[in-house]
């Protein structure tokens, strides 16, 4: 896992990189600013019949864009980078695994939008489905936050190591992919899951998921 971490960190300059990055924050950006729009043209409506509406809509679809972008920005910037994942995949392989770039296969565009969709699906599903549970452990002190890493770890690893797998292997394959990678694809998860945490760094985190999703998948084939 460090060495993964190591080599990706590395490579955070390579063009692939940066032009990945640089369209995933975009697109990210415009499905907030969109959501953001969309909230307070509702609210505003909601709220047509009150004096100094506007204001207070726009505070309100403020507060709630913020709220939203911090609840779900993992589950959004993974499904953006899910349409570039492949960019990011390739950079690495042509890097370090140029025998593994001559039989992988590209993701069909549509096969990547299913997959990002289907990963923000389970994201924001299993947290809802949770939160009376991260409720409940509130009085532990930690309980809550032990409980989201993990399932959110699990999460991940799933995400990221199908990105890769998905280039190499037929769509029934996948599931023995996970079966054999279970460890591996936790701790992936699980770094992956604490980057996104840590302000800042949590913007390449999607990113560098990607890098080190791939060195463990071939680290796992050799």
């Amino acid at each position: 896992m460090v060495r993964a971490f190591l080599l990706s960190l590395g490579q955070l300059g390579d063009r692939v990189f940066v032009a990945v990055l640089a369209k995933s924050l975009a697109l990210t950006l415009a499905i907030f600013l969109a959501a953001g729009a969309g909230l307070w043209f509702g609210i505003d409506r909601l709220l047509a019949d009150w004096s100094g509406h506007g204001a207070l809509a726009g505070a309100a679809a403020l507060v709630l864009t913020v709220l939203g972008a911090w609840l779900l920005f993992r589950a959004v910037a993974i499904a953006v980078v899910g349409l570039f994942a492949d960019a990011i995949v390739e950079a690495v392989e042509r890097r370090h695994y140029p025998a593994a770039l001559a039989s992988a296969r590209s993701v069909p565009l549509a096969r990547g939008i299913g997959m990002g969709l289907a990963s923000a699906a389970r994201v924001v599903g299993i947290n809802l489905l949770l939160a009376p549970v991260y409720v409940a452990l509130l009085v532990t002190g930690v309980g809550t936050a032990a409980l989201f890493l993990l399932v959110n770890a699990w999460l991940l690893g799933r995400d990221l190591t199908d990105m890769v797998a998905a280039r190499h292997l037929p769509r029934q394959a996948l599931a023995g992919v996970r079966a054999e990678t279970r460890g591996r694809r936790f701790l992936l998860g699980l770094a992956g899951t604490l980057l996104l945490t840590v302000p800042l760094v949590n913007i390449l985190a999607p990113v560098l998921g990607a890098a080190m999703a791939t060195h463990l998948f071939h680290g796992h084939r050799r």
